[in-house]
């Protein structure tokens, strides 16, 4: 309950020091940054994946390569 307090207070202080049209450019800001995060991970994965399916095909290319030569 204190955290909920104590970020009520932050939002109410940014207010009053900033105004109110800064503190919503800045939860817009945290809001673009934090998906931004999400995305990123996203691409990470996607580019693990495509690493594995990648090395799992050029072995497939290597063994059907040296099937042709025999």
């Amino acid at each position: 309950m204190v955290v909920f307090y104590l970020l009520v207070l932050t939002i109410i202080a940014l207010i009053a020091i900033g105004g109110f049209d800064a503190t919503l450019r800045l939860v817009a800001y945290i809001d673009l940054l934090y998906r931004h995060q999400i995305v990123k991970v996203r691409l990470w994965v996607l580019k693990q994946k495509l690493q594995a399916q990648l090395a799992e095909d050029h072995k497939t290319l290597l063994k059907s390569q040296e099937q042709k030569n025999v």
